[in-house]
């Protein structure tokens, strides 16, 4: 699985692109990179793990299609509501989408996924490798 994201914490105009993404971040596109996710492989699987702290279980789903892994959320942040008016709100929620292309060597009839303390833990197991057939070819 490919997936490469690089920062260059010594560059003196990353400050700069930074506080320019954040200022556009929400405007006009939602931001590809919600949620966070983590991708390793080991030597049976690649795992995915999206940081979703705050959602239920329910609010997210999780498909393949078409050698796709897609992981998205439709839960919006809630109003002020039963007469309690906010006065700080840093926490919002927004619907998402993540797509990830996935290797051949996926055995997509096996995937599994775990939601634990807002974390989705999702297995995506390795074909067994096929080994090479020894053919016995007689020559004329």
């Amino acid at each position: 699985m490919r997936y490469y994201v690089s920062y260059n914490h010594n560059n003196p105009v990353s400050n700069f692109e930074s506080l320019f993404n954040d200022l556009w971040s929400d405007w006009g596109a939602s931001s590809s990179k919600i949620p966070p996710v983590d991708i390793y492989e080991t030597e049976k699987a690649y795992v995915v793990e999206a940081e979703l702290a705050g959602y239920k279980q329910d609010e997210v789903q999780v498909n393949v299609d078409k050698h796709v892994l897609r992981i998205s959320s439709d839960k919006q942040s809630l109003k002020d509501v039963d007469g309690k008016k906010s006065l700080v709100r840093e926490r919002y929620f927004k619907k998402f989408e993540r797509s990830f292309s996935l290797p051949e060597d996926i055995d997509e009839s096996a995937i599994e996924g775990e939601f634990s303390d807002g974390v989705l833990t999702v297995t995506l197991p390795k074909k067994d490798e096929v080994l090479p057939k020894t053919i016995e070819v007689k020559i004329k």
